[in-house]
């Protein structure tokens, strides 16, 4: 969560956060470092059943929490209203965002969570 909280520090109003990892990655676990370091005091959830959970922060900046494992692509995401989360005036952090690939904008930051054999992570960010 610690890094998680160190990202948030670089996120302003309107970014997406793209995660990427398998099962048991670590993708709600960083997601609820970032939503703690933006002031949610709420407990954040995986949304997988429920695909996208909003919450608010003191900064009154809205936080988009987005679980794309059970959407069948970019069409499902699009007739959830989707599209208008991440190109709202919130903050959105995407899990399986791969499965997004026209709905995630250049603009996104990645990070891809890969669990190794000994049970650390590997977080690689990558930002344009």
């Amino acid at each position: 969560m610690v890094i998680g909280e160190k990202i948030s520090g670089l996120l302003k109003k309107g970014n997406i956060v793209a995660l990427r990892g398998g099962l048991g990655a670590g993708k709600t676990c960083l997601t609820k470092g970032i939503a703690r370091g933006l002031g949610i005091l709420e407990e954040v959830t995986s949304p997988t059943y429920v695909i996208i959970s909003e919450y608010s922060q003191a900064s009154c900046v809205p936080f988009y929490h987005i679980d794309a494992y059970r959407l069948k692509g970019d069409d499902d995401f699009e007739a959830l209203g989707g599209n208008e989360y991440i190109y709202g005036e919130g903050i959105s952090v995407i899990e399986w965002s791969e499965r997004l690939p026209l709905s995630i904008p250049p603009t996104a930051v990645i990070i891809e969570i890969s669990l190794l054999e000994d049970g650390r992570r590997c977080i690689d960010m990558e930002e344009s």
